[in-house]
């Protein structure tokens, strides 16, 4: 195992009705500036839950962040927190919802001339508007880490910082419950990935982590399909959103190695062509275990025999049944596997790889030994 220091401050309210907690975690004497989406959590009820839950504070609104972030929308709030005196965001929404006011929180305190510098040249972000956030959709980890994703054009980048760690969040599952079946199979699926790409690498003898990552994914794999078939099933919807936020809170990943290059190919596909981030994961993810297989062949097998149980046959074999058995589980969940699946083609390739230059992602993969011409091979092989 390799060293670490782990700390999750987030504290976590998790259950129905747990969004009046709101009330006693937010000072009675903040300017609150609450932000959301495009306005579903009007047609759930989780709108006028968050507002009965602040009727003693100062609040106002900030609406329209987008799927994923953009920056010049998020620009707008910034200029807001600094009109008003805004002293406390609170996220309510999924993972671009929280993601977005994440940077907005450390874009209206950010001493330097031009806020892209946080993600572009990865300025040191030193303050930020304190904020919480109360989760409507499971799926990216974001309400309990450090971590963000934002979005310029077609330019997608992301950046890290203690300062944006949110200082609790709410997770009620009754309110997945309005969630669509592309929805609920997308947070699954980006779940799951994120368990994967902590999980897959190579071995350092770090059992409670490996036994942790290999519990999720057992947990997405059998309640993934369920949510689809009982959409009402709470117990399900619990267990996914808990699953979904312990796979990227920090635990699994602490002191083991790393690789988080199907994300970086797939931010490419979601920038370029606007594929949903999750579909675009479960292109990718097979491909790179295809390519990879020599790098990643131990934990391969080791995944093979413990989350999908096949024991019989030769390493090979093995990996190649748990490819297709990885395959088989997302389009269970109504995922793309292959890039013609989302309509593109091999001309596709050599547009996602001159991104990829672009952005500096030239060294992925846990021995940073993902070249360009590896990646290639890697959107080849999901062809």
């Amino acid at each position: 195992m390799l060293n670490f220091t782990f700390h999750n401050p987030t504290k976590i309210f998790f259950g129905e009705n747990q969004i009046a907690a709101i009330a006693k975690q937010i000072p009675t004497d903040a300017k609150v500036l609450v932000t959301y989406g495009g306005g579903s959590i009007k047609a759930n009820g989780v709108y006028d839950q968050v507002s009965d839950a602040l009727k003693d504070h100062q609040w106002s609104e900030f609406s329209g962040i987008e799927p994923n972030p953009q920056f010049d929308t998020l620009m707008k709030a910034v200029a807001k927190i600094k009109e008003e005196g805004i002293t406390y965001l609170l996220a309510v929404g999924g993972g671009s919802v929280v993601d977005g006011t994440k940077f907005i929180a450390a874009a209206a305190r950010f001493e330097g001339a031009e806020p892209w510098d946080i993600l572009s040249k990865h300025a040191k972000v030193t303050d930020a508007v304190p904020m919480a956030c109360v989760l409507t959709l499971p799926a990216t980890g974001s309400e309990s880490n450090t971590g963000a994703v934002i979005t310029r054009g077609t330019t997608k980048l992301a950046f890290m910082s203690p300062y944006v760690q949110p200082l609790f969040a709410v997770l009620d599952p009754k309110v997945t419950l309005s969630l669509s079946e592309r929805q609920v199979a997308n947070g699954v699926v980006d779940a799951f990935v994120h368990t994967m790409e902590q999980y897959l690498t190579f071995p350092v003898n770090a059992k409670v982590q490996d036994r942790f990552s290999e519990g999720l994914l057992l947990n997405l794999i059998e309640e993934g399909p369920k949510a689809l078939a009982t959409p009402d099933d709470m117990e399900v919807r619990s267990n996914i959103m808990w699953s979904a936020t312990m796979a990227l809170n920090g635990l699994i990943g602490a002191g083991v190695p790393q690789d988080w290059s199907t994300h970086m190919i797939g931010h490419e596909l979601t920038g370029q062509y606007g594929i949903d981030h999750a579909r675009t994961l479960a292109i990718v993810l097979p491909a790179v275990m295809k390519v990879q297989r020599e790098q990643k062949r131990g934990k391969l097998v080791q995944y093979a025999q413990r989350v999908w149980n096949i024991v019989d046959g030769t390493e090979d074999e093995i990996i190649d049944q748990a490819i297709v058995k990885t395959e088989a589980f997302f389009k269970e969940m109504g995922m793309p596997v292959r890039l013609s699946d989302a309509d593109l083609d091999a001309a596709s390739i050599y547009v996602l790889v001159a991104q990829l230059e672009a952005h500096g992602m030239t060294t992925l993969g846990e021995h940073g030994d993902m070249t360009l011409d590896v990646s290639r091979k890697v959107l080849e092989a999901a062809l």
